[in-house]
């Protein structure tokens, strides 16, 4: 009876360690999980350096790509914000994390505005922009939609754009599409999540 009973608790145990182990790798987030999706899959743009970027230079890092621009009044930089904080809370691995900031408005975000303006939110952000069939070519490729505004001059334009967010994991792949609106909070718990599972 007491051989019995040992087996049992053996058998119990190597279950709870098995389905911890399993749920130690299994990640859970909070914002919309896109694996596997069959677009967003590379870009070529420039940093403000005149460095051309692609993923591939990042491998290694989670990164998350944000669409937008400078003069924008509300979700850029509210996004922007977040992030920010969301880098905060993450401590030593905001090291492990690229945030690219896409300019929707190319013929205003000069590469010394983009810098200029990610550099108030954190200085590791890096603002990435190219000339007008660039940002076309990579809006169509993550499904961004964006529309220039007319303003009351030629420089006061506005941009109507996408507001989402896209989070890669460490080895390049599209994981996870944050919508508008998400606190520091939803970032970095996903990106924690994306880095503790990277491997």
């Amino acid at each position: 009876m007491r051989r019995h009973r040992f087996y049992a608790i053996v058998v119990w145990s190597m279950t709870l360690f098995l389905v911890g182990c399993g749920n130690a790798v299994k990640p859970t987030f909070l914002s919309t999980d896109i694996t596997g999706a069959d677009f967003g899959r590379d870009f070529e743009l420039t940093d403000p350096t005149g460095e051309t970027r692609s993923l591939a230079d990042f491998k290694g890092k989670a990164i998350v790509l944000f669409f937008g621009y400078t003069h924008c009044p509300d979700m850029c930089p509210a996004t922007m914000g977040q992030l920010a904080a969301a880098m905060q809370k993450l401590g030593k691995d905001a090291a492990r994390v690229q945030v690219l900031f896409v300019t929707v408005d190319p013929e205003r975000d000069t590469p010394a505005q983009l810098k200029q303006y990610l550099s108030a939110f954190n200085p590791s952000f890096l603002g990435l922009s190219g000339d007008a069939q660039a940002t076309k070519d990579i809006a169509n490729e993550f499904k961004v939609v964006y529309q220039k505004q007319a303003g009351q001059s030629p420089d006061h334009h506005t941009m109507d754009h996408s507001t989402g967010t896209y989070i890669f994991d460490p080895k390049g792949k599209l994981r996870l599409y944050v919508s508008n609106g998400a606190t520091g909070d939803v970032f970095a718990q996903d990106i924690a999540e994306l880095l503790r599972t990277a491997g």
